[in-house]
């Protein structure tokens, strides 16, 4: 019954639409007062600006981890959150089929950025490898500002399928000087680039940063910067090697807001914007099965969306959509049989697992360290645990003559941060089922100009061919 509802709402709107238009092209009033025909009509001009936001691997149970994560115990009911008061609905997530029913966040991307369906690893490219137009370029050619804003490198799988055509995700050297190789007009594709990526923009074959910067772009490389930059000049800001630290471990609170903010006020102008954001460690998390980053880069998400919410109150002329190109770990939250999950160890660390490897890797493990690094204290059988898996590691390689001491540190680094994250798994009840992507529907999130659009179950590549109409093609 509620589907079909859906659908008659769905329809019904679009027949109003669509009658109240065509009444005004031949100049009759759709009712006795002109006023509200005139209403009507504004309430259907297309939006001004586009935000197009992807929680890489946020399948629906990091929304439902997250609600829990937040909710306020000393109220008897559990709190929505920005995500809950904004769902209108799911995307199925497949490729192109030649991939099978498991997406990669290239593919996904690509489906989300042109509407086609293509293979894993495809770079804005479809099945045979031809470009596809993106919506980013084609409201760059509707003299639209745009902009992209992550929190992996500027040229990982998500932002380079928006900006840039390759056959594989993997040449990102080749993605990185697409970006300023690859023109539309003579224009460069974006007026703002945020993220990370050092790495492949400042490298001895070419040093990209500077081709930038001589044609114009302003070059930042620390998140204080980002209040000072100048207006109507475009700005390229990277602030990591390769991907930003984790949410929990960053140097400022809530970096993605920050930037987008930033990117907002650069892009902010007459005829509009498109602007990309995507939450790119969501997934990252999941690969990791690492609920503590997880929940840290969902908060992260969670912020700059209730930014976007405030902005769309003040510009209603904008349209918020936010979806998953896929979920990732396939992440249970409340697992082993046990009716319950216990985010309260989630709500108390202020680090993740890796940063409290790194440093117990280098410190001893007492209850004294750990609790400063936990922000609780450790059971004994806990710190037996860890205590096992650090002097193990290092006896192993004393036994076998290693003398590459920087190798056995590493080693122990990543024992010791399975050891932690199995902690926080067993303290919560949070389970996994696997370290890579799933093939089950994500939710779709959208409020603002025309957010009614996406009401109800959507192909991935609905999203951006609704979003293409909304842009005129």
């Amino acid at each position: 019954m509620n589907f079909n509802l859906t659908n008659l709402y769905i329809v019904g709107q679009k027949m109003k639409k669509s009658i109240v238009i065509a009444l005004a092209m031949m100049g009759i009033s759709a009712c006795s007062n002109q006023n509200v025909l005139t209403e009507e009509v504004a309430t259907y001009s297309p939006p001004k600006n586009i935000i197009m936001v992807v929680g890489d691997g946020m399948g629906p149970a990091y929304i439902t981890a997250y609600r829990y994560y937040r909710d306020n115990l000393n109220t008897a009911s559990v709190e929505q959150t920005v995500f809950d008061r904004n769902l209108v609905g799911a995307s199925s997530t497949y490729p192109a089929l030649v991939s099978g029913y498991v997406t990669d966040s290239a593919a996904g991307a690509t489906a989300l950025s042109t509407g086609v369906k293509s293979y894993n690893g495809a770079i804005g490219v479809d099945v045979n490898k031809k470009p596809v137009e993106t919506v980013l370029e084609f409201a760059k050619k509707q003299g639209k500002k745009t902009g992209v804003v992550v929190t992996s490198q500027i040229n990982h799988a998500t932002p380079a399928s928006y900006l840039s055509h390759n056959e594989s995700r993997q040449n990102y050297n080749e993605i990185a000087d697409s970006y300023f190789d690859e023109k539309l007009n003579g224009l460069f594709k974006m007026d703002v680039m945020l993220g990370g990526g050092w790495k492949y923009f400042l490298r001895d074959d070419r040093q990209l940063v500077n081709e930038f910067k001589s044609s114009g772009f302003q070059y930042i490389d620390k998140y204080q910067q980002l209040e000072t930059i100048t207006p109507n000049q475009p700005v390229i800001g990277l602030f990591a090697d390769v991907g930003l630290p984790w949410a929990l471990d960053d140097e400022i609170p809530y970096r993605l807001s920050v930037m987008t903010k930033a990117a907002i006020n650069q892009l902010d102008n007459e005829n509009g914007f498109f602007l990309l954001v995507e939450a790119s460690q969501v997934d990252w998390g999941g690969h990791n099965n690492d609920i503590v980053a997880a929940m840290g880069e969902m908060d992260d998400l969670a912020k700059a969306l209730e930014y976007f919410e405030q902005y769309v109150k003040n510009n209603p002329d904008t349209l918020v959509v936010v979806t998953a190109d896929h979920s990732t770990g396939g992440l249970t939250i409340g697992a082993n049989g046990i009716y319950e999950w216990k985010p309260e160890t989630l709500r108390i660390m202020k680090h993740t697992p890796k940063f409290i490897a790194d440093k117990l890797t280098e410190a001893a493990i007492t209850p004294e360290s750990t609790r400063l690094l936990f922000n609780f204290d450790l059971t004994d059988e806990e710190l037996t645990a860890l205590r096992t898996v650090k002097e193990g590691g290092f006896e192993e390689a004393e036994d076998m003559g290693n003398p590459y001491k920087d190798k056995d540190a590493s080693k122990v680094n990543k024992e010791l941060y399975k050891a932690i994250k199995h902690i926080a798994d067993q303290r919560t009840n949070t389970g996994w089922t696997s370290s890579a992507h799933t093939a089950i529907d994500v939710p779709v999130f959208a409020f603002g100009s025309h957010s009614e659009e996406f009401i109800g179950l959507n192909n991935n590549i609905d999203i951006a061919n609704k979003i293409f109409t909304l842009l005129g093609k």
